[in-house]
């Protein structure tokens, strides 16, 4: 069971229990919550409540979770971009939209669900559920991944990510004009202390992140950035941004969204509704290959939704 305790904030007055604990808990549907309030896993100030419950502000949430019921993750015969293969890796480029392993609301159509349809190889130390996955990037960012076919890649891998000597670069357009540039963001990032979706830099408890960036283009409103992780924090990249004052076009989470009403070209309006995620792409992975110890370097272009957006923006009318 995982105990998760919520504070809930003045500004949520009139709000129905069972939808403020479902924007707080990500793993958790309304439905979700709903049989969790049934069953009595949730209290408010130490009584169980309704689910149709309003709230006031400044209540206490409890909310019991019981353990997921884990299944292997099947083969799937989904079509991958490869951009190289081995017997002891493969390196791939993630879609955006695909989450990278199964967890909860997402049993199939992962990454991995494809690898294994692909391939039988891939190691068990990230366990039945993340077969070769030594790391992540978000459902909703595009990008290059490594993974691991054996024991032995894996922790060879998991060791370079460990001391930060894999180089990676995503590329982001952000609201905003960077002041100067280059640049480094440095915190401490952790979860959220009221809104269980977001990572924060203002958490008590978290873990040092550092992010260098540059800018690449500049345009009205906007710029796209290279960024060049030090390390490598849930949402840091993210985060980092949208704290500086530069949130991710398109990151409903954490900004970005609701920057679109500033908005007035209304063709850059609709390009950045089709794009339906945060604008991130991690376009470069550099390491030393476990087996030959030969540095390895992988680039893709920018995806189409994002390059479509540069191009509307480096259309002459737009400068």
């Amino acid at each position: 069971m995982t105990d998760i305790e919520l504070t809930v904030p003045e500004n949520v007055e009139g709000e129905r229990l069972d939808t403020f604990i479902a924007r707080n808990v990500e793993t958790l549907t309304r439905a979700a919550v709903q049989r969790l309030v049934e069953s009595g896993m949730v209290t408010v100030d130490g009584v169980p409540p309704k689910p149709s419950l309003k709230l006031k502000g400044g209540e206490r949430v409890t909310v019991v979770v019981p353990p997921p019921v884990e299944a292997a993750p099947v083969p799937e015969d989904i079509p991958l971009e490869i951009l190289y293969e081995d017997r002891d890796l493969i390196v791939v480029n993630k879609a955006a939209g695909m989450v990278v392993h199964p967890g909860a609301g997402s049993s199939s159509g992962t990454l991995v669900n494809a690898l294994l349809g692909h391939c039988t190889d891939l190691s068990g130390i990230g366990g039945e559920l993340r077969p070769g996955i030594v790391h992540r990037i978000d459902k909703d960012t595009s990008g290059i991944l490594v993974v691991a076919k054996n024991d032995a890649a894996h922790l060879a891998l998991s060791e370079q990510f460990r001391e930060h000597s894999i180089k990676r670069i995503y590329y982001a357009i952000v609201y905003g004009s960077l002041k100067g540039d280059t640049g480094r963001l440095e915190s401490v990032i952790g979860r959220h202390p009221t809104d269980r979706k977001r990572m924060s830099g203002k958490a008590r408890h978290g873990k040092h992140a550092v992010t260098h960036w540059r800018v690449i283009g500049r345009y009205p409103g906007m710029c796209l950035i290279r960024l060049r992780l030090e390390t490598g924090r849930t949402h840091q990249i993210r985060v980092h941004l949208s704290e500086a004052g530069y949130p991710l076009v398109g990151d409903e989470v954490y900004g970005g969204g609701a920057r679109l009403a500033s908005v007035k070209d209304p063709v850059l309006r609709r390009l950045i509704k089709e794009l339906g995620r945060q604008a991130l792409h991690a376009k470069t992975l550099g390491f030393i290959h476990p087996s030959t110890k030969e540095y390895l370097e992988f680039d893709t272009e920018l995806p189409r939704d994002m390059a479509s957006i540069i191009g509307h923006l480096e259309q002459p009318a737009q400068k």
